[in-house]
């Protein structure tokens, strides 16, 4: 008894929600193009967040514009400073990995706070939160967190009920083979795409939000979510990190 009551005492006790989040957020960035001549001058992407030495964004693939297709624009990130204020980073250097849908973003200094990644696959029922930017500006580019589980580890190379279903990446990530995805038990909208998945214990980073089911149409989501979303592992992340 004497033995444990010793271990608990010296052992660091858990974050709580609130303490998770308000570390996390300063780590979660803003990933779009900027166009001093467009109006706006900020296009937002998705959501994004640092990695490694503070100095990279992880976010996905499909994020980031399609090359050629914005010659006029520069692709950036924006970081919200301690005043409350955005500040625009211009991204130096892209590393792709179109197979797994993940994107690391070189923004150079002065470095963020990285996050903690838990490369170990979760185990199913493992409470989860995320921080993004649902449905872009519409909110105000305010951080928004929310919480789920992980409902199951699943093949991304789902079975589709028809060849209409299946679009370009889809297809590609069929032809490259299947890996395994986390699909959570919650609510994702448009913007989300490329934010942290967070172990709702630790406040580690267990995956990269990528996609949700959709019921019907793309615009079917705003009204009718399916409350199914799904994360790219992060030992991709860690691996692409690493070369």
């Amino acid at each position: 008894m004497l033995v444990s009551a010793a271990h608990a005492q010296n052992a660091s006790p858990l974050p709580s929600t609130a303490e998770i989040i308000a570390r996390s957020k300063p780590s979660v960035v803003l990933v779009g193009t900027f166009n001093p001549l467009a109006n706006p001058r900020f296009a937002f992407r998705g959501t994004g967040f640092a990695v490694a030495d503070g100095r990279r964004i992880a976010t996905n693939a499909h994020v980031l514009p399609e090359s050629g297709s914005e010659q006029e624009s520069q692709l950036v990130v924006q970081v919200k400073q301690a005043n409350g204020a955005w500040e625009i980073r211009k991204v130096q250097d892209v590393s792709l990995e179109r197979s797994h849908d993940l994107a690391i973003l070189d923004i150079g200094a002065p470095a963020l706070r990285p996050l903690p990644l838990k490369t170990e696959l979760p185990q199913e029922g493992t409470e989860v939160l995320f921080i993004g930017f649902p449905i872009g500006g519409a909110l105000g580019f305010s951080h928004v967190s929310h919480r789920g589980m992980i409902s199951a580890i699943t093949p991304v190379a789902l079975p589709a009920p028809s060849s209409n279903s299946l679009n370009a990446r889809n297809l590609s990530q069929l032809r490259s083979g299947a890996f395994n995805i986390l699909q959570m038990d919650a609510v994702a909208y448009p913007g989300n795409s490329g934010g942290p998945v967070l172990d709702a214990r630790t406040g580690e980073v267990l995956g990269v939000i990528n996609m949700v089911l959709i019921k019907n149409t793309k615009e079917s989501v705003l009204a009718q979510p399916s409350g199914i979303s799904y994360a790219i592992p992060i030992d991709n992340v860690a691996r692409i990190l690493q070369r």
